[in-house]
């Protein structure tokens, strides 16, 4: 039955991308991002704010009013069924753009080997399985592959299994889904390589292996101090001009400044911007300990905060620009950056790895199989489908959970929106990029044992 209610009564197109830009299927009009990231409680808690009829009730009327179309969610179950809260969503005009991770479910970038280990058929059940309970929603926007697995000059490393995992679920979804759905990465708010990891991901002969979108997590543009030149998104427009793919921020909102007026919600959507980003989503929804969110939430109830308001004038008073607002449609695929010590470590000779044999035999052809969902076995050091001796095979779900959510020691999340965006210069321009402890969804692992997961600080 999942997905059978919104195909009936869908009202959106689905979004396609055509160059460095969205359309929805069938218009010449171009489509921006206007949206904002959505996890109430922190995505550390393993909950899915679509499963739950009553979130969506009480929260939708509000993404409505705030004149967003789109939102991002970090974590979701895919066992459960998402009809009623996705058919809400498109009779609201909203896209999703979902993270297929979850603390237990995702990529370890500790080393390579912990990369090696987390990288198996027990990994890509969850993320195929999670494709398949939304594929079916025409307002499914994309697919994040993963999110702020690389956040340093020394896990770069990490990039060709990123890449691995784009080409596993392009694939999937080009065999087991009726139409194509964007595939992408959400980067951290690193800029010494941020520019290394949009090109290694949109490199190579192999379109499968190359990302469709490109989500940009940045918070430099701290408040009415700031500028357009000042924060570095003027910079950041002409070294990105020539890429071949949409590029949005995937969260902005710098918080230094409190109460936040967003500002930059102007450029973003103004001609200045228009012919390389595609708009983007402010973090957050909901108010969590960072201090980031547009509401406070106490069970049913919604108190709007200050920023609410300030977001939503500010989004009132940015229209989109006019025609399609420079977008380019013959753009080249990146030239895949050189290795670099200390700045790009990814031997130039370092291929990317192959799909595990469990899953290219099975799960291509056949389907990925009976969802999981948060009860299934942590996948972060390997899988008893390719190894029966796989450490995840005798590791509880209670086990992986305490250790995702202990704080302390060498315990640690890749989590989307979860970093602290740093502190700020004089000028307003935000400097550093640290993890947020709020709501965010997790690219890299947790296993048993506190001991053996680093934790973003």
């Amino acid at each position: 039955m999942m997905a059978v209610l919104s195909l009936a009564a869908a009202a959106l197109p689905p979004i396609e991308v055509r160059g460095n830009a969205f359309y929805p299927q069938g218009s010449d009009e171009r489509f921006y991002i206007r949206g904002i990231d959505y996890q109430p409680g922190g995505a550390s808690n393993a909950t899915d704010p679509l499963a739950d009829e009553s979130n969506c009730k009480r929260d939708v009327p509000y993404f409505k009013d705030l004149g967003v179309n789109a939102i991002r969610v970090y974590t979701i179950d895919n066992s459960a069924n998402h009809d009623s809260c996705m058919q809400m969503l498109d009779d609201a005009g909203i896209y999703l753009i979902l993270d297929v991770n979850t603390p237990k479910n995702s990529l370890n970038r500790a080393d390579e080997n912990s990369l090696k280990l987390s990288y198996n058929s027990g990994y890509l059940q969850h993320v195929f399985a999670t494709i398949d309970a939304f594929k079916g929603y025409n307002n499914t926007l994309g697919f994040f592959a993963a999110n702020e697995v690389i956040n340093a000059a020394n896990n770069t490393l990490a990039a060709p299994y990123i890449k691995a995992v784009v080409r596993d679920m392009k694939h999937y979804i080009s065999k087991q889904a009726d139409r194509t759905i964007p595939v992408g990465y959400s980067a951290a708010d690193v800029a010494d390589n941020r520019w290394q990891q949009m090109a290694y991901l949109n490199c190579g002969d192999d379109p499968e292996a190359r990302i469709d979108m490109f989500g940009m997590n940045d918070y430099s543009w701290c408040g009415d101090k700031s500028s357009f030149e000042i924060s570095g998104y003027a910079q950041n427009v002409e070294n990105y001009s020539n890429y071949s793919i949409p590029l949005f921020l995937s969260e902005y909102g710098c918080n230094i400044n409190s109460p936040r007026t967003f500002p930059e919600v102007g450029a973003i959507y103004s001609d200045k911007m228009s012919a390389v980003y595609s708009g983007g989503l402010v973090y957050e929804y909901s108010e969590e300990p960072n201090h980031y969110g547009l509401v406070q939430i106490d069970g049913d109830s919604v108190t709007k905060l200050m920023d609410y308001n300030n977001f939503k004038n500010a989004l009132a008073n940015a229209q989109d620009p006019s025609g399609d607002g420079g977008a380019k449609t013959d753009g080249q695929p990146a030239e895949c950056p050189s290795y670099t010590a200390d700045f790009w470590e990814v031997p130039d000779n370092y291929g990317i790895p192959s799909t595990p044999k469990y899953a290219a035999n099975n799960y291509f052809k056949n389907g990925a199989g009976k969802p999981l969902g948060f009860s299934g076995n942590p996948t972060q050091w390997g899988s008893s489908l390719d190894d029966p001796n796989a450490k995840s095979s005798s590791l509880s779900s209670s086990q992986t959970t305490s250790a995702a959510n202990s704080k302390g020691g060498a315990s640690s999340s890749q989590s989307g929106a979860s970093s602290s965006k740093g502190a700020a210069s004089s000028s307003g321009s935000a400097t550093s990029s640290k993890k947020k402890n709020g709501a965010s969804a997790i690219e890299v692992s947790y296993g048993a044992l506190a001991a053996f997961i680093m934790y973003l600080f």
